[in-house]
């Protein structure tokens, strides 16, 4: 029986998480659950999967989750804040961890499970993009197991047989890979006129054309920033440089990734755009075990199409090019600036295409400190965001 603490349980990683949990009782049982406010989604999940503990964002909403459970029979405990988050991620009871929380939030979770030596199922990118250095020391100097849940990287993982089921430090770079080929669907504005895009709302940036997801992701797809940072994260993950990460635009979201070999091999992923596949396969590996996905039929899908990406179209794509090559605190900045801005954008206070105006300012205004430190990469995080809220606010002026 494998014990799972699930960061970021009613987002959409959470929610298929617990999904395919719920379809092996015999081999999963829940410790705890997080979320910061969906507080009557939470409790739904507490009735349903009894955790020991759930933890939420303030003391309000883990008043209100506590009266939930008492009103249902729930002896869940129910704590709130950061630190509760971190003592959830890192406790002795907990084998694996679900790293999903969105954004920079998600960090110092991940980061207490990884210097516990857990067995981390990471679908939050801002660990490796705020701080991969010290995310992946940490989880080499501990022992943990770091497996990859986004689907692309999960895709790259399984396309690389010869780590023997370890992600690698960002050293030991893989022999014989010639470059890692990261698949985009271009989300929904891919064959859209480029001189409309600055009339984008926020209701049609957040409608994906293939997957379901929360807001902040959506819209990160939408700008094409959500491949940035998975190309950043590659990097950290499977030890190549900016130059050896390539990023295709294949619209029907079949092939997950692939790797490119020296010998003109190429190995590729295939599936169903579900989730619930790279969940299931990080969950059970190295074994496989149901997901509650549909089989794909290739007959059914007949095409499959390619096309390199447009840096006009996506310019937060080269952003995130730009700011990986600059090294240090760059992606900490970068990271820190989109996150402001997709708000901003969502609250309808800038237009889509000033998204990347936000950011680019910010990331060429703000110096590129180094990343030594925890303490030095908030600091930068808490810079930008600074920055970025200025920033935003001369544009609405």
């Amino acid at each position: 029986m494998q014990r799972i603490t699930v960061l970021g349980a009613t987002g959409s990683i959470g929610v298929s998480t617990l999904d395919v949990v719920a379809r092996h009782p015999g081999r999963y049982a829940v410790y705890a659950l997080s979320a910061h406010s969906r507080v009557e989604e939470l409790a739904a999940q507490c009735v349903q999967f009894r955790p020991a503990r759930a933890v939420v964002g303030t003391a309000a909403a883990a008043e209100r989750l506590a009266a939930l459970l008492r009103a249902a029979g729930v002896k869940t405990e129910v704590e709130w804040g950061e630190q509760a988050l971190c003592s959830i991620a890192s406790a002795p009871e907990v084998d694996s961890v679900m790293a999903a929380i969105v954004g920079a939030a998600g960090l110092a979770p991940t980061l207490a499970a990884a210097r516990a030596g857990k067995k981390i199922l990471l679908a939050n990118k801002e660990a490796l993009v705020m701080s991969g250095q010290l995310f992946m020391d940490a989880v080499h100097e501990s022992g943990a197991v770091l497996l990859p849940i986004d689907s692309e990287h999960n895709a790259i993982f399984q396309s690389m047989p010869q780590f023997g089921g370890r992600v690698p430090a960002v050293r030991e770079q893989a022999a014989g890979v010639a470059k890692i080929l990261l698949t985009a669907s271009g989300g929904p504005f891919l064959t859209r006129d480029v001189a409309t895009l600055d009339a984008v709302t926020p209701e049609q940036a957040c409608k994906h054309p293939n997957w379901s997801m929360g807001r902040k992701i959506s819209v990160d797809s939408a700008t094409m920033m959500n491949k940035g940072l998975e190309v950043i994260e590659a990097h950290w993950l499977f030890g190549a440089p900016a130059d050896q990460i390539e990023v295709v635009i294949h619209p029907q979201s079949v092939i997950h990734s692939m790797v490119s070999y020296v010998d003109g091999s190429v190995l590729a992923q295939l599936g169903n755009p579900d989730m619930r596949t790279p969940i299931a396969h990080a969950l059970a590996y190295p074994e496989r075990i149901a997901s509650g996905v549909a089989q794909l039929d290739l007959t059914q899908i007949a095409t499959l199409q390619f096309e390199k990406p447009d840096f006009t179209r996506f310019p937060c794509l080269a952003l995130a090019f730009d700011a990986l090559r600059a090294g240090g605190t760059a992606p900490a900045l970068l990271n820190a600036a989109n996150e402001v801005a997709v708000q901003a954008f969502l609250d309808r206070k800038i237009g889509f295409r000033q998204i990347d105006r936000v950011i680019a300012q910010v990331v060429d205004t703000l110096p590129h400190g180094a990343a030594h430190s925890i303490d030095a990469v908030l600091a930068q995080d808490a810079a930008a965001r600074a920055a970025a809220q200025a920033c935003i606010a001369g544009l609405a002026a």
